[in-house]
């Protein structure tokens, strides 16, 4: 049997491997999406959406673009605590929002997020001295925060709401509850390991070495995805229509599923796959109703950042390959220091943003 088991994991490595099973996963996932939506959206009415559209009151609109931006702020706290974990104090605050915000962003929009979220952060602390190996731990660290936020909002969700994850998994609520009592016991079963030691809370070899988080800093860690996914599910609830009514704790159910369903695809912006998730797990509801509360969401969480993350990128790149190398050339030619050299101070100083 030891046998067996070995061919067919060297069998699996060489014919199949994880990167391919995981395109194959992402392609089919998509692909299911779109023929789901697809099917959804037959027959929906445009003029019925931008009547849902008009129905959204100002005040609905703001506190979910509150939200948005709780959310946002809570997200810069994932490569903050990730910099601490691996010892890299020296850089500030600042800087780790930076990164955050525009990783992700960016990252999430174009698709591919562990590529281009990850040459982003690349290109931010490399400025800190940071190699890519800092930068993979720092990815590490970040999606291991986001993971365990979402494992344990779900968990919680799926035991007291089953019904909620029906509609988009078909199993019925006890198997569902099965499942988020093994996402707790998994989470508890993580922080029991962690607790017994720190030679054991190594990961990694070689020149890739990781230390995690101790049980006590990791309840942080939980804490901070909690707080980020309670901020977005939050938004999405504060945007849906009042009748019927759902609870919040339902719509995070289904909102989590749909979110990690389209992390899973490496969909631009989860298009299509999150929107498919949620209008198939929210049938009592009108699909105009849904489409509406859809677009408004991804206006506010998706296309806003995105311009403002490119906005920020464009004009810190601009100052640094243009701007800052200028006021240096003048300031060298001669020119007077006293004019010249606040400038410089800036520049030596926002040549690390």
């Amino acid at each position: 049997m030891h046998r067996l088991l070995s061919a067919l994991g060297r069998g699996f490595k060489t014919y199949v491997g994880w990167k391919r099973l995981g395109i194959v996963a992402s392609v089919l996932i998509i692909g299911f999406a779109i023929t789901s939506l697809f099917r959804t959206l037959k027959g929906v009415d445009s003029a019925v959406i931008l009547t849902a559209l008009t129905e959204k009151s100002p005040g609905q609109i703001g506190m979910a673009a509150l939200c948005v931006v709780g959310a946002f702020c809570t997200l810069t706290f994932y490569d903050f605590f990730a910099l601490r974990t691996i010892g890299k104090l020296h850089v500030p605050y600042r800087i780790a929002a930076l990164s955050s915000f525009t990783s992700y962003v960016i990252g999430h929009n174009l698709g591919a997020t562990v590529f281009t979220g990850g040459a982003i952060r690349f290109r931010i602390y490399s400025d800190y001295g940071l190699s890519a190996i800092d930068v993979a731990k720092i990815c590490f660290i970040s999606g291991l925060t986001f993971w365990l936020g979402n494992l344990f909002v779900l968990g919680i969700g799926m035991i007291w709401h089953p019904a909620a994850a029906s509609a988009m998994d078909l199993l019925p609520d006890s198997i569902n509850q099965l499942i988020g009592v093994a996402c707790l016991t998994g989470i508890a079963a993580y922080f029991l390991w962690l607790a017994t030691g720190k030679k054991r809370r190594e990961l990694g070899q070689n020149g890739w070495k990781v230390v995690l988080p101790s049980a006590r800093l990791t309840l942080l860690q939980v804490l901070i995805g909690v707080v980020d996914l309670g901020f977005c599910a939050l938004a999405m609830y504060m945007l849906m229509p009042a009748e019927p009514y759902i609870d919040f704790v339902s719509l995070a159910v289904v909102f989590i599923l749909a979110t990690l369903l389209g992390f899973a695809s490496h969909a631009p912006g989860s298009l299509g796959v999150f929107d498919a998730a949620m209008l198939v797990a929210l049938p009592m509801f009108p699909r105009e109703d849904i489409i509406a509360t859809l677009l408004i969401y991804r206006v506010l969480y998706f296309l806003l950042p995105f311009g403002i993350a490119i906005s920020i990128l464009g004009v810190r790149e601009l100052w640094l390959s243009v701007v800052k190398p200028w006021h240096e050339k003048r300031a060298g030619n001669g020119h007077p220091v006293t004019a010249a050299t606040p400038v410089r101070q800036i520049g030596r100083t926002s040549s690390k943003l």
